[in-house]
């Protein structure tokens, strides 16, 4: 079995119910093909960088199973037939990587500033040459 993970997009004025209908449904398709579900994490809505059919905001999801081709071609030709799902992208990984999400922004806020400062500072010579101008 590979690794593979789903962000989708949805509608963002959706209910709770209809929000939980689309995900057990996706639970749902998983489980009939024999795949097996790691992780569906809420991202919350979110501004879309430009506006898909008339909606400048959507709540994202992002989803982490293990299974086969089979299950993601069954998975996104159920995505793209619900009419509430936005857009959608799947992608094999090639080993276990932690979410995004899963990263607090303050704590990459602060391993970049660490590798500013630790980061050896190079020498550098500066060379004045003067150049006279014959008019």
């Amino acid at each position: 079995m590979r690794m593979y993970e789903t962000i989708f997009i949805v509608q963002p004025d959706l209910g709770e119910e209809e929000l939980k209908g689309i995900s057990a449904r996706i639970e749902e398709v998983i489980a009939g093909m024999k795949g097996e579900l790691k992780r569906l994490e809420d991202w919350g809505a979110r501004k879309l960088a430009y506006p898909i059919e008339k909606f400048t905001r959507g709540r994202y999801y992002y989803l982490r199973f293990d299974g086969d081709a089979a299950l993601i071609a069954e998975l996104e030709r159920r995505l793209r037939l619900h009419d509430k799902v936005i857009r959608y992208q799947s992608v094999k990984l090639e080993k276990e990587a932690p979410a995004a999400a899963a990263i607090p922004a303050k704590a990459t806020e602060a391993t970049e500033e660490e590798t500013f400062e630790t980061a050896p500072q190079a020498e550098v010579e500066t060379t004045t040459e003067e150049v006279s101008v014959d008019e």
